[in-house]
């Protein structure tokens, strides 16, 4: 069986743990570099993305999490894990830093800023019947993706037309799905919605190497 990792300091970890273990993976909670080297992908959850920042590095997971991305672990990141897993971040705190492994240009609270919380339904690039049985998503003190690098994928923008709540119309053509080699990422939470499909994906991705 598959064994995926969810970084267990902060944010919606048993959210993602039963997503995973429902779409027939072996969900571990990791908090120590011994964890993270008995799994073979790994997942960080939306929560605070500068809080997660600095308990990766007061736990020592920052550098070897960091190292596996790079060497190839995949990694799928929802919110705050998309900020994470940016190579490059706008509206960030002084000191932040990221792990990254996606060529891209991510803007911290781009959607609390602007439109707070807010739902849309999106067509999303691999994910089974989206275009007919659209993928909901929830979005809360969301970034978005501003620049994609040339093997960058973009999976999903939002479509003003699908959108609900206050914002939709600033909202529309922003990246918020992209996926680069193993890595994936969304600006929303999938994990909140009881929609596994990008759960699913992600299991195939790692099921895969």
């Amino acid at each position: 069986m598959t064994s995926i990792g969810v970084l267990a300091l902060q944010g919606d970890v048993r959210e993602h743990v039963h997503a995973l273990e429902a779409v027939g993976a072996h969900a571990l909670p990791v908090r120590r570099p011994s964890e993270l080297a008995a799994v073979d992908g790994i997942v960080i959850p939306g929560g605070e993305s500068t809080t997660i920042d600095k308990l990766l590095r007061a736990f020592d997971l920052f550098e070897p999490l960091r190292r596996a991305i790079r060497d190839g672990l995949p990694a799928f990141g929802s919110c705050a894990g998309m900020i994470l897993l940016a190579d490059r971040i706008t509206g960030g705190t002084a000191d932040q830093q990221t792990l990254g492994g996606l060529d891209v240009t991510v803007r911290r609270n781009a959607f609390g800023r602007q439109v707070d919380s807010f739902e849309t339904d999106l067509v999303v690039e691999g994910v089974p019947d989206s275009a007919t049985t659209p993928v909901h998503a929830v979005f809360i003190r969301a970034p978005w993706v501003e620049e994609v690098g040339p093997r960058v994928q973009v999976l999903a923008r939002v479509d003003a037309g699908r959108s609900r709540g206050e914002g939709a119309e600033a909202a529309a053509g922003r990246i918020v799905a992209v996926r680069e080699r193993d890595v994936l990422a969304t600006s929303f939470h999938p994990e909140v919605t009881g929609d596994l499909r990008l759960h699913r994906l992600f299991v195939s991705i790692v099921e895969s190497r």
